[in-house]
């Protein structure tokens, strides 16, 4: 049975969303904050990128009467994509009116808050490491903990950005959960006073309680198991549940395509065109399941990042695949944060690389692999290697991937009793944070099967697969030169170097890439660390290793844990003047912990009121001839685009007054910087004004103009500053004259270079 409303529930109410008026592209942040009284939910990046808007999601699986319960980035997940499952957001948790819940209350006690913005997002996703925590077999704990570990109440808030308060208070609270957490660790707060003894310190926690709520409510069981799946044909939005469906779909000429999952994808490439149709791939039971056998493990296109990470975790270190995978899964954690992973794919990860040169991490670890990919288009069935895939042009609108199949890797069999072969793999990576949630500088993985002859006291490079990625070109390589050069050599200085250098001329960024030596450099430096430990290595050393993969010699031994931190503050009290540095609460701490607290953009807005986005001018020194939007757009709501022109005679273009001047408003005929507003785009929503002035396009006219002003000495040479107010005048001390003539050293010349850097403009 097929429905035509989208049904779910928001901590416990159900919403019922019928089809008409329904906007597809429309995200669970935008309705929470438009259509709910739950505010704690906010638009921070509006990219899945600072964990503000971050709620707990749960499905309910009917046939194993199982519910999953994981955080998603709202500002990210489609309104569409939710049917028939349970939000819970930081009002949820506890409140003023139902009592606030021990996370709310920790967070306030270990001052884990300042601004409290992102306070409520940090709260959900420990209340999600709780939830799941108290799902696994581990013994229980005392009283007012949980099942969680040290280690994992430590992660419980990674991807949650704070500017304010300092990590420290929000790990404390977050540790303070964990059943084996050292007391002592704990730093500044107001439950307990110095000197106390651990189990008084336990005692005064706020009590933690693992059945304080369901996070699925019993009526949405019910209409889960009676109701049929979503499909919102007046509203562009279709749920297909076989490929006959799917491929039925796809067949439509000149419809424009989107294929729905994740939606993470759009966090990086905004969407700035019109769809005629979304069709949601996860129910199409092929494309969500993992299967194990003989030859490897294929992971469906609708798998999450999140389930490839735990099914690549199972049965680790039973044999050489087994411990590959496990390497692969500890790569993908550091590939965005939990609660973008729990939405986005594998599969749709390798088609943002090949569709759009993103710098997949994902797509560099597989292609070391010699990973495949399987690709239906209409009634076409194909079955190709990632290299393939990734070279090809972006796939059609009738071509979908089915699955990702990551082959077994294990050592060739030992033929001969004098040597033992061994298989190596490792990855790596640069980025600017290194537990995830930032694009790499670049990355790499490695793969060989080396021998060791016994006698020789020599390591052969039987074969080898090197790949890298990110590091400025349009997608992952094998370096395919450095692997025939290596193959069956015995490792030396000598062969190492030579290979260095031969990797040096390969890894080559594209001309503008920022850093480009530093990223040839780090390529280097990655084989070298991976190859060189073993470089007249003892038999000891080499078989050293388990079920046939040679743990990494030196550099995994020396590795330093990502996490587990520790320390200690000691502070000391002065009675003189009490109760000032005693540990007080703050007032309305609790209130920013649930989402109470009222920030300016959670006021309400007022009856038919209009929203507005600028659009900014893209040249240094232009004239603006006209302002048009693309043909293909649709714009809906548009009121009105409002220019200098609009300006009543009795008014001025003055945006603002500062001591330098006053800057205007708008640019008139002539746009003078990148970033210079031009126009006002008014609509109905704020969604629809930002749509419109990304969709415009602005007719410069550049002719019988002088150069723009680029650069310090561009300005010098025009006589271009600015007029310094005397109030900001240093006051002048002693006579400078004098002084510089009576100077025993004196700087007869002297020149200074600006460095040349563009800055993009701020909106």
């Amino acid at each position: 049975m097929r429905r035509t409303s989208v049904v779910f529930a928001v901590n416990g109410q159900r919403f019922q969303i019928s089809a008409p008026g329904l906007d597809p592209t429309t995200t669970l942040l935008e309705f929470l904050r438009s259509q709910t009284s739950f505010k704690s939910v906010k638009l921070g990046c509006g990219e899945g990128g600072c964990g503000a808007c971050v709620v707990l999601l749960s499905k309910y699986d009917p046939s194993l009467d199982k519910v999953d319960d994981f955080t998603v980035s709202s500002c990210l997940t489609l309104l569409c994509s939710i049917d028939g499952c349970s939000i819970t957001t930081s009002e949820g948790l506890g409140s003023t009116i139902n009592g606030f819940h021990s996370i709310h209350q920790r967070f306030a006690g270990f001052s884990a808050t300042q601004c409290g913005f992102c306070t409520p997002g940090m709260c959900v996703s420990l209340c999600s490491a709780l939830v799941n925590a108290e799902k696994t077999d581990r013994p229980n704990p005392p009283q007012g903990f949980s099942k969680l570990t040290v280690s994992e109440a430590e992660k419980a808030t990674l991807g949650n950005l704070c500017r304010c308060t300092g990590y420290r208070p929000i790990a404390d609270t977050c540790k303070s959960f964990a059943a084996h957490v050292d007391m002592e660790d704990l730093g500044f707060n107001s439950f307990w006073k110095k000197g106390e003894t651990k189990e008084e310190m336990a005692s005064k926690l706020p009590l933690y309680t693992p059945s304080h709520r369901d996070t699925f409510p019993e009526f949405l069981k019910k209409e889960i198991k009676s109701n049929g799946h979503l499909d919102l044909e007046s509203n562009f939005w279709y749920t297909p549940v076989s490929f006959e469906e799917l491929q039925h779909l796809m067949a439509a000429n000149n419809t424009r395509i989107k294929l729905a999952a994740g939606n993470t994808g759009i966090s990086y490439y905004k969407e700035l065109e019109w769809h005629d149709k979304f069709i949601d791939l996860r129910r199409i039971t092929q494309l969500s399941i993992i299967k194990r056998g003989e030859n490897g493990i294929e992971i469906g296109a609708t798998v999450t990042i999140s389930k490839a990470i735990e099914a690549l975790k199972q049965n680790q270190g039973k044999n050489s695949s087994e411990m590959v995978f496990e390497k692969v899964a500890d790569h993908l954690e550091k590939v965005a944060s939990v609660f973008v992973r729990n939405m986005a794919t594998v599969a749709g990860n390798l088609i943002l690389a090949q569709k759009y040169s993103f710098p997949s991490d994902i797509a560099t670890v597989l292609l070391a692999l010699d990973s495949l990919v399987n690709i239906i288009t209409l009634s076409k069935h194909e079955n190709i290697s990632l290299e393939e895939f990734l070279q090809r042009p972006p796939l059609d609108s009738n071509s979908v991937v089915l699955s990702v199949e990551i082959p077994h890797k294990a050592p060739t069999t030992n033929v001969s009793r004098k040597s033992i072969t061994k298989l190596l793999f490792e990855t790596y990576r640069a980025a600017p944070r290194p537990l995830g949630n930032a694009i790499p500088h670049i990355n790499a993985a490695f793969c060989a099967e080396v021998k060791y002859e016994d006698g020789s006291n020599e390591t052969i490079i039987s074969s080898c697969q090197l790949a890298f990625g990110a590091f400025g070109t349009k997608h992952a390589i094998r370096a395919r030169k450095v692997e025939n050069f290596l193959a069956g050599k015995s490792l030396s200085p000598a062969v190492l170097s030579e290979a260095l250098k031969l990797l040096g001329t390969i890894v080559v960024p594209e001309n503008g890439t920022s850093h480009s030596n530093y990223k040839t450099s780090l390529a280097v430096a990655y084989l070298f660390k991976f190859f060189n430990p073993f470089i007249k290595t003892s038999i000891e050393k080499f078989n050293g290793g388990s079920n046939g993969v040679l743990k990494s010699i030196d550099f995994n031994e020396i590795s330093v844990p990502t996490l587990l931190s520790s320390g200690k503050q000691i502070f000391e009290f002065n009675e003189e003047y009490h109760p000032v540095g005693e540990p007080i609460t703050k007032t309305g701490a609790t209130l920013q912990a649930s989402g109470e607290a009222v920030f300016v953009d959670d006021i309400p807005s007022p009856k038919d009121c209009l929203y507005g986005s600028f659009i900014y001018s893209t040249k240094p020194l232009a004239r603006v001839k006209a302002i048009n939007f693309k043909s293909n757009s649709q714009l809906d709501g548009v009121s009105a685009v409002i220019t200098f022109k609009d300006i009543p005679k009795s008014g001025q273009n003055v945006g603002c007054d500062t001591p330098f001047g006053s800057e205007p408003l708008f640019a008139d005929e002539l746009a003078r910087h990148p970033g210079e507003r031009i126009a006002f785009v008014v609509a109905d929503t704020q969604k629809h004004a930002d749509i419109a002035a990304n969709h415009s396009v602005v007719d410069y006219d550049m002719e019988n103009l002088e150069s723009p002003i680029m650069s310090v000495e561009d300005a010098v040479e025009k006589k271009s500053f600015f007029e310094i107010p005397e109030f900001t005048y240093p006051k002048q001390v002693g006579d400078v004259a004098k002084g510089m003539a009576e100077a025993d050293h004196k700087i007869t010349s002297a020149e200074i270079e600006w460095c040349k850097v563009r800055y993009p403009p701020i909106f």
